[in-house]
């Protein structure tokens, strides 16, 4: 009778919490028991472990094998546990030396030929096994993930019988190395601002939001530039730092066995279609997995045609834009994922779209306008800085003029760069992050525009939460404008970004 302990670590959210595969064989009939917990993917693993060891050319044992992993409070799932398991097994059944399985944390799906398939949550993994400073085995396919925090150790394996050589000293692994990446970080994107001719003043809303980090809901007929707009917002925006980087591959890797890791700096940009439900867009599932606002954490969630998506399922955003997490509760367990996203949405003044066009084209009554603008709720609008109309432009305007030079997305992301070096000189945080204290310290008005904004705030009938955005929507103006202190044009202009609201 024999006991191997091997390491290797659950999914729990974008955490990895340590999981012990504690295995013993013992005199008895023969049978393969896992206990602690574990899901059905878990529970199948005895079959691909049986056949990866025997077609390894390595002895299944004919006697009892129990697997406990512990704790046995924490649920199970995935197929990662199956090399742990079968190092468990040639360990406890002597084929396998135990002392050496110490310094490691093994994770990875055994074909039942040996070899070795990618898994998923593999970022969180190797972070868990650089801070308990264990080398990590696992799968090639995984390797280049795993290696991105820096200083950890990794070993990439293809096959069980690899894992036997280096741990019996036969034949050592080396230290995976990464790809050589390019240093530059990516700034340019395929999609450039100077290619949406006009729209002058939504080009200027879209450079507030991306200086301050702003939500922002464009009001336009079809075919006025609201998804180019959109898309261009990332060619606007500064590449993520390495921490947000580490952040933004974690939760993509619970969802994506492969992360292209070599897109370093681009901001996520998620734009799930108006049939999404609730749980596609926050996260759940019996096992909760991040959902498209977690996907979208340090970048941007497009909602195009905005009112055609279930009220209950854009009610699901509020706590999410206060806060930015999101907090999925199950029987059981209950999973936090981040979700700090900048919401960018887009809708039609009418159902037919087309209701303030000179030529006359709308058709729609009153009625059906009020019940079209209120699909989107006043508590959900009011969450949103910046609220613009996109019109429709004239055929002259979107003519080719040589003699007109559009903006490009590089010279606005400099602006754009210079005002986010202020806000973080200042508050180390976006504007649009800033909390009551904050506003207080660093939103600070004249008497003369104290009394103006207070006007305007009864006379637009806001909400003091209004009254918090549009002071930070100036505090991002007066940034772009280089300015120390908040001015009376400031704050016009941030309180002519609040028009669109229900009547």
């Amino acid at each position: 009778m024999k006991l191997a302990v091997v390491y290797s670590r659950a999914c729990l959210g974008i955490e990895a919490p340590l999981v012990i595969v504690e295995t013993h064989i013992s005199a008895g009939l023969p049978g393969f028991t896992i206990v602690g917990l574990p899901e059905t993917a878990v529970k199948e693993s005895k079959d691909r472990v049986r056949s990866a060891i025997l077609n390894s050319q390595f002895e299944f044992p004919t006697r009892r094998i129990t697997v406990n992993l512990a704790p046995a409070d924490l649920p199970k799932e995935g197929s990662r546990f199956d090399l742990p398991i079968a190092l468990g097994i040639l360990a406890a059944s002597d084929q396998l030396p135990v002392q050496p399985l110490q310094e490691y944390e093994f994770a990875g799906e055994l074909a039942l030929s040996g070899e070795l398939r990618a898994i998923q949550g593999v970022l969180p993994l190797a972070l868990g096994s650089r801070k308990a400073n264990r080398i990590l085995m696992i799968p090639t396919q995984n390797a280049a993930e795993a290696v991105l925090p820096g200083d950890n150790r990794v070993l990439a394996i293809n096959h069980l019988l690899e894992v036997h050589a280096h741990l019996t000293q036969q034949k050592l692994l080396s230290n995976y190395q990464a790809p050589i990446q390019s240093t530059a970080i990516l700034t340019e994107s395929e999609m450039d601002l100077a290619e949406i001719r006009g729209q002058m003043h939504a080009k200027r809303t879209l450079e507030i939001a991306a200086a301050g980090g702003h939500s922002l809901l464009m009001v336009g007929p079809p075919g006025t530039g609201k998804t180019m707009l959109a898309n261009r917002l990332p060619s606007i925006m500064p590449p993520l730092s390495r921490e947000e980087i580490l952040e933004v591959i974690a939760i993509h890797s619970l969802i994506f066995t492969h992360t292209n890791t070599l897109i370093w700096g681009k901001r996520p940009f998620r734009a799930p279609h108006h049939t999404a439900s609730a749980t596609a867009l926050v996260g759940g599932g019996r096992h909760p997995k991040p959902g498209e606002i977690s996907l979208a954490h340090h970048g941007i969630l497009f909602l195009d045609e905005l009112p055609e998506f279930d009220r209950k399922v854009l009610e699901v955003l509020r706590e999410p834009l206060e806060s930015g997490t999101i907090l999925i509760s199950r029987a059981t367990r209950q999973t936090q994922f981040p979700a700090s996203f900048q919401l960018i949405a887009a809708m039609n003044p009418c159902p037919c779209g087309y209701l303030g066009d000179p030529k006359g084209n709308c058709r729609c009554t009153s009625e059906q306008i009020k019940r079209y603008c209120m699909r989107v709720s006043g508590p959900l609008l009011d969450r949103i800085d910046l609220q613009i109309e996109v019109p429709a432009l004239s055929t002259e305007n979107l003519s080719f003029t040589p003699n007109i030079q559009e903006e490009t997305s590089i010279m606005v992301l400099e602006r754009v760069k210079q005002a986010i070096e202020k806000q973080y000189q200042r508050s180390f945080k976006l504007n649009a992050r800033l909390n009551n204290y904050d506003i207080q310290k660093y939103c600070s008005l004249k008497p003369a525009d104290q009394n103006f904004i207070k006007n305007a705030i009864d006379k637009l009938n806001l909400s003091a939460r209004s009254y918090h955005r549009i002071l930070r929507v100036a505090r991002t103006i007066a940034d772009l404008m280089n300015s120390n202190s908040i001015e009376t044009e400031h704050i016009i202009e941030a309180l002519s970004y609040k028009k669109f609201l229900h009547t």
